[in-house]
């Protein structure tokens, strides 16, 4: 078999893999906070005993689209967005520590403050949680306060700060659920006062929906491209062994 079919086979499973993150990248146009996921890949030429004429397509590590998103403003006390390069810290299902920019919060029935997915936001101290029942409001420093039910402005009670970080792009990572990570090895984040908080305010996604259409297309017709290759190589092939049978 010609080894072109290898080479643009490696071709056309990059680009389906890269259509699927574009894909998923359109999906999440409407979902707040969202980073888009950026796959890349590189020719890389085929070592051996032949003349060096012929290359595979390998990926890169993934990665990220760090620009933030629009802001909208809700005016609803439990949306916060963050200036700059900030991220709300969460604690994920297993336990560990994540980060993300959605920060449509909410108050569970036992005052537990969470993200709309049901994951606790943490504080200098440990989750958030404040009196059930109680009206919240969200400084810009994170600061959260409580009024229970009837209280006077004057019965405003100061329980927790949002913990906030601020980690160089290249530290996180993106994870199988869309929350990001300390990649190995790297140190841990602490909390950055000087990240601001809007309160009554969201992210948007930072997805172009215009751009991905266009990146959609492209990779189609990319990937039409590897599929005439294989069909040319398989009739190459296919001639070469009806000259042979004649002989």
């Amino acid at each position: 078999m010609d080894r072109m079919i290898y080479t643009a086979l490696s071709g056309a499973k990059q680009i389906l893999d890269q259509q699927a993150a574009v894909s998923n990248n359109l999906a999440n146009v409407s979902t707040p906070g969202f980073r888009a996921q950026v796959n890349l890949y590189r020719a890389v030429p085929v070592v051996g005993a032949e003349a060096g004429t012929r290359a595979f397509t390998l990926a890169s590590t993934p990665g990220a689209d760090m620009r933030a998103g629009p802001l909208t403003y809700t005016g609803r006390a439990l949306d916060v967005a963050l200036q700059g390069n900030g991220w709300l810290v969460v604690q994920a299902p297993d336990g560990t520590e994540a980060y993300t920019r959605a920060g449509a919060l909410q108050v569970a029935q036992d005052g537990q403050v969470q993200t709309l997915s049901g994951l606790p936001v943490m504080g200098d101290g440990g989750p958030l949680a404040v009196p059930p029942g109680s009206q919240v409001t969200i400084g810009t420093d994170g600061t959260i306060t409580a009024r229970g039910p009837g209280e006077a402005s004057a019965g405003l009670a100061q329980v927790g700060k949002l913990r906030v970080v601020n980690p160089p792009n290249d530290a996180i990572a993106r994870g199988d659920d869309g929350l990001f990570r300390l990649r190995p090895g790297a140190q841990p984040l602490e909390a950055d006062t000087t990240v601001r908080v809007i309160s009554g305010a969201l992210e948007g996604s930072n997805v172009n929906p215009t751009e991905a259409m266009v990146e959609m297309i492209a990779n189609a017709r990319r990937f039409e491209m590897q599929m005439k290759m294989i069909q040319g190589a398989d009739g190459n092939e296919q001639r070469a062994n009806q000259l042979l049978s004649t002989n």
